[in-house]
Formats: C-alpha cells, structure tokens, sequence
C-alpha cells in the first residue's frame, strides 16, 4: 500500500509468520491474479487449501511463492498446469534435501 504526504511515498506493509494463513482474496492480491487462476491450481494440485469452499479457503504463506512460481512457469515458459505441478514438486525436493 502506498500513501502520499508532501510528495514522499510511504510504503506499508505486513510481516507475515510462516504458520500465517491468508484468505483467497489475500492471496489473489498479493499474486495479482484472479480467483480463477488460484482455482485452477488448487485443481492441479499445486495449491492445497483450508476450507470446505471456494469463499473459505485459507492458504499458507507459502502459497505466494508457489502461485507466483506457477504462473512464471505458465506465462513466461509456456509450461502447463501438470508440468508446473510437478516442476514445484522438484523445486520443494530440491529445498528439502539442501537443508539436510
């Protein structure tokens, strides 16, 4: 968020814990993508969410890295939602065997 007073920028913003949830709305905002594409990918697997529906669903913080990743993977690289999937999937193996 950015707020103006006397020609200076401000920007504010929230830490967020690694055992934080944030909501749909949260996490489409914080992504810049629509409710379409977190569906999208909670339907490949690649998201897991909280909640019994779509209006309360909650996501971990984590999320944002792998929303954010996927949608790279998708736009820039022209990878589908499988592959994505399972590029995430090396990604998170990849992470755990180097803090082994």
């Amino acid at each position: 968020m950015n707020s103006e007073r006397k020609g200076q920028r401000t920007l504010i913003g929230h830490v967020f814990e690694e055992n934080d949830v944030i909501t749909l709305a949260d996490l489409c905002r914080s992504c810049t993508v629509k409710t379409e594409t977190v569906t999208l990918l909670v339907s490949g697997g690649i998201l897991d969410p909280v909640g019994g529906d779509v209006e309360h669903w909650q996501f971990s913080i984590g999320s944002i890295r792998r929303v954010r990743t996927a949608v790279h993977l998708q736009r820039d690289l022209g990878v589908n939602i499988a592959g994505a999937a399972l590029a995430l999937e090396l990604l998170d193996q990849i992470a755990e065997l180097k803090r082994r």
